[in-house]
């Protein structure tokens, strides 16, 4: 292990933090400041032959990013958290090493490493020295290390290592910057949706702030929940409700839409409409085909869940068009990105009446005229607080 040395800055490192700040402005993304970094300290007579940047974000799938320079190639790699964690890459790894330790870990590849496998492959590739620095992040819960192989006979000397502790203490903030920005962006899109989330980074956090928009409106409920809740343990309601809503935000997000939020057991997505007449016709429907493409899912999924012995889920699904108000809801300290309007609240009406009439999918008169055939007329219905009758449609396929 090396010793944990603060850094003093030499020959090779004057000046570094001013071409870094420069480096950052030109380069504004690490798949471009990193190999670059890596290039000016071997000009600068450090011999890396290899450089490794490990970064850990905060998504439920991806566990974190690794960028290698190589022979002046970079390679990306975002990494899946149920890859990671557990598996030996991680477990048998520098990384784990310097993750529990908050210490520099260094070490000569004069001899085999059959207790690092990395560092074991670097060795028959022809690299002498080995050196993994964690990069100082205020944040200190997450990964964040940097590190260095070199091919010289000799090794890294003691001065290398100093200036590559330093230009890793420099390099730092920018890494970190960028992981701020990925850990921001990513759960803003994992909880509100890219759309809402894009808006909010552009500034709009006002209360009151909102957008009128036309869009075609997805409101989805399961049927018997409260039943199903009642019945049934904790753990198998909270895995019904993920099989329920995991193919239907991928069917929404395949097509174009965004899911707005859950309510309970219920989904409210959005399609934007864009354009003129045409991209009504063309957003709705996309929504229809995503509808269908869900109805056949859950069919199949029901299927399974047979043969699992568990209940059925049943549903019921409207689609509607018009114009909504798109923005922030709420009070100062606590706003809700959302819809609001005349449109989602008959949407909200359609949704109840597919129990009443015992359909898994009915769709608005307003929503039937934009796409041709495949609907049946289901005649004129009233909606609750709604004013008059209403013409419901609903697919023509024996749903």
């Amino acid at each position: 292990m090396l010793e944990n040395l603060m850094g003093t800055e030499s020959e090779t490192c004057n000046g570094l933090g001013r071409w870094l700040a420069q480096a950052a402005l030109e380069r504004r993304d690490l798949k471009a400041l990193f190999p670059a970094f890596c290039t000016e300290l071997r000009r600068r007579g450090l011999p890396i032959w290899r450089g490794q940047l490990g970064l850990e974000v905060l998504h439920p799938e991806q566990v974190g990013i690794m960028l290698v320079w190589k022979d002046d190639n970079l390679t990306v790699r975002d990494a899946q958290r149920s890859e990671v964690m557990q598996s030996s890459d991680y477990v048998d790894s520098p990384t784990r090493i310097v993750d529990e330790t908050n210490e520099i870990f260094r070490r000569r590849l004069d001899r085999p490493s059959p207790d690092l496998p990395l560092l074991e492959d670097l060795r028959q590739l022809g690299a002498t020295d080995y050196v993994m620095i964690p990069l100082p992040f205020l944040e200190k819960r997450r990964t964040a290390v940097v590190s260095f192989a070199t091919q010289i006979p000799d090794g890294f000397t003691a001065q290398q290592l100093d200036d590559l502790q330093l230009a890793a203490q420099l390099f730092s903030p920018y890494a970190e910057r960028h992981v701020l920005r990925r850990l921001a962006i990513d759960l803003l899109n994992i909880y509100i949706g890219p759309r809402s989330g894009e808006r909010i980074t552009d500034g709009q956090i006002e209360l009151g702030q909102v957008e009128h928009i036309q869009a075609a409106i997805w409101l989805a409920d399961l049927r018997g929940f409260t039943r199903f809740s009642e019945e049934s343990s904790i753990a198998d309601v909270i895995e019904g409700l993920n099989s329920w809503l995991k193919p239907m935000v991928a069917v929404i997000d395949s097509h174009g839409g965004e899911v707005l939020k859950f309510i309970g057991d219920a989904v409210l997505a959005i399609f934007p409409i864009l354009g003129d007449e045409t991209g009504v016709q063309a957003t709705c429907s996309r929504a229809l085909r995503a509808a269908r493409e869900f109805s056949a899912t859950a069919v199949k999924a029901n299927e399974m869940r047979q043969v699992q012995g568990l209940p059925p889920l049943d549903y019921g699904l409207v689609l509607h068009v018009g114009e909504v108000a798109y923005g922030n809801i709420g009070a100062p300290t606590r706003l809700d990105f959302t819809v609001i309007g005349p449109a989602v609240n008959r949407a909200a009406r359609l949704q109840e009446l597919t129990k009443k009439l015992g359909r898994r999918l009915l769709v608005s008169e307003t929503f039937a005229a934009t796409c041709s055939g495949g609907l049946l007329d289901l005649g004129h219905h009233v909606l609750r607080d709604i004013e008059g009758e209403q013409r419901i449609f609903a697919l023509d396929d024996g749903d």
